[in-house]
């Protein structure tokens, strides 16, 4: 038999040590015991099965102040779906929460019996949803992307996440095997002229369910960190009115996909049909609140996945 690592030896230590504290529901005290060890490490083996997450928590009871903020987003906004999360005031995560509720919200549409297809867009939030999956097998369902998952240098793009998807369930996976944006508009559409696009176009555009992040704009936004934009290039959209993206469509501050070079090179497949399709957005944040806001008012989505305060400010926008 192989001799475990060290590392590895305390990562599972770790794990049995999780596994009896969350699910089994036994006392440090009784950890302890049971592992032939003291209570503080067993404390401390707790502490680094969630350091690592090894656990993964998920709260079913509703709140109900944000159901209360629920209902009165989905009221203005006149949406299909609508989930608040409670908001950590001293947080620094931009995703937690709102990423649990996300793959809850995944797992949902995946244990359903008839065959879906499932439209993804790309971002960090989307992908820490993602990661939050628990392995299934799901055979009946077509999981598509909408976006490239080439970045600007060649390389995987690092949140395009139909692969994180295709490592945690067993369904068909349709890549968008294409750069995020064109060199230019004319190559785009050489690109989708291709056989194997045409066919991930026209699946994106059965989704059942899409499930995108929303990008806010300016320097620190994702197009311009994840060097797919130049700065000079971001700060002319911003210049121009451009409030957010969602797979690398541009829009304005009241939900119209802008007319410019920028929108002519994107590769994405078009965002599906809202009046077939439950377009859920997943974010948070003050930075972001004025792109959530126009997904809102032009219906480029027809849901969101948000926390308290971001809700807050939709509601006072």
């Amino acid at each position: 038999m192989a001799k475990r690592s060290d590392t590895q030896g305390r990562l599972d230590d770790a794990a049995r040590a999780g596994w009896l504290y969350y699910v089994a529901g036994r006392t440090q005290d009784e950890i302890a015991a049971a592992m032939s060890i003291s209570r503080q490490s067993a404390q401390r083996l707790v502490s680094l099965a969630v350091a690592e997450r090894l656990i993964k928590v998920r709260l079913d009871h509703p709140i109900s102040a944000c159901l209360e903020l629920a209902e009165a987003l989905r009221r203005k906004y006149d949406l299909r779906h609508v989930e608040v999360v409670p908001s950590d005031p001293a947080g620094v995560s931009t995703t937690v929460g709102i990423a649990e509720a996300g793959a809850a919200e995944i797992e949902r549409w995946l244990k359903r019996p008839d065959p879906i297809v499932i439209a993804v867009g790309t971002g960090r939030t989307l992908k820490a949803a993602v990661d939050q999956l628990p392995p299934m097998e799901c055979p009946q369902h077509r999981i598509v992307s909408l976006t490239g998952n080439i970045g600007p240098d060649g390389s995987a793009a690092f949140y395009n996440v139909i692969f994180s998807m295709a490592d945690a369930i067993k369904a068909r996976h349709f890549p968008m095997p294409l750069p995020v944006l064109c060199s230019s508009a004319e190559e785009r559409e050489t690109l989708h002229d291709q056989a194997l696009v045409r066919s991930t176009i026209a699946l994106g555009a059965q989704a059942d369910v899409t499930f995108v992040g929303i990008g806010e704009l300016g320097v620190d936004g994702p197009l311009c960190v994840d060097g797919f934009l130049g700065r000079d290039e971001m700060l002319k959209l911003v210049e121009s009115g451009a409030a957010g993206e969602i797979c690398g469509w541009v829009y304005d501050h009241r939900g119209r996909l802008l007319d410019n070079s920028i929108n002519d090179r994107v590769a994405s497949v078009p965002i599906p049909s809202r009046e077939t399709s439950s377009v859920i957005g997943i974010a948070q944040g003050r930075k972001k609140v004025a792109a959530i806001s126009a997904a809102l008012r032009g219906r480029i989505i027809n849901g969101i996945i948000t926390d308290e305060a971001t809700s807050e400010q939709l509601l006072i926008d």
